[in-house]
């Protein structure tokens, strides 16, 4: 089964990110982060053009997966998820992982959730969960809010009792207490495949690290890969699992 993770930039890169998913219909799971869904303004506050309806178009290019929204601010902007017809949902949800009481309703500050899907394909039940962790710009080391989050986000992983891959741009890097607490007893695909690089050359900074995925030990990892297409500032990470 295949498995894509990306932050699309807020479909900042339109037709080149169109493009990319009309050309990767064959992957069963796609977790997306800064989503707009049905926006009538954006939420960022850089001077570049987003795409606000990107989810609706996303879904139209993939009839074969249906489309699970997760929003984090005004109901119009957040996480999503697309599952092939073939795969059964049994439940999908999200869970608070950080909140932001002072959130004014622009820029990246807001509060944040964790997208989850209990799937079962022929006999197996599998848990995906989708993450976008929280900016606070101030780079991507340990901070108080971090802890906590990664507390928050250990917590749900040690409720579930399946074979999981919990996938994101969790906006740490690898050497924090905050990606470790997360991490502890899983497989790190990001260090075990010693990826130098989860951005592509349209993130100017010099910290390149920012996107994971994490697998259970009992998923079995067919391949991985950090994918070298630029459709974002992040590049998209492709597992095929079982």
């Amino acid at each position: 089964m295949k498995l894509i993770s990306l932050n699309i930039w807020g479909g900042h890169l339109r037709a080149p990110l169109l493009e990319f998913i009309k050309a990767h219909q064959e992957v069963d799971i796609f977790c997306f982060q800064e989503v707009y869904h049905q926006a009538k303004n954006k939420i960022s506050t850089e001077d570049r053009e987003v795409s606000l309806n990107i989810f609706s178009e996303l879904q139209n290019l993939l009839p074969t997966h249906r489309g699970f929204f997760r929003p984090v601010v005004d109901n119009i902007y957040g996480i999503g998820a697309f599952v092939r017809d073939s795969i059964h949902v049994l439940q999908e949800g999200d869970a608070p992982i950080h909140i932001n009481p002072n959130y004014i309703g622009r820029g990246p500050t807001h509060s944040r959730n964790l997208q989850w899907l209990k799937c079962q394909i022929k006999q197996q039940t599998y848990s995906i969960i989708n993450v976008h962790g929280l900016w606070n710009g101030c780079g991507k080391t340990d901070s108080p809010e971090r802890l906590m989050q990664s507390q928050k986000i250990r917590q749900f992983i040690d409720s579930i009792n399946n074979p999981m891959v919990i996938c994101g741009d969790f906006n740490l890097r690898p050497d924090t207490e905050s990606l470790s607490i997360i991490a502890q007893g899983l497989n790190n695909l990001i260090e075990s495949h010693q990826i130098n690089s989860t951005r592509t050359s349209l993130y100017p900074k010099p910290e390149k690290f920012a996107d994971y995925i994490l697998t259970s030990p009992d998923i079995v990892i067919e391949s991985f890969q950090v994918l070298q297409h630029e459709v974002s500032d992040h590049a998209p990470l492709m597992i095929d699992f079982k």
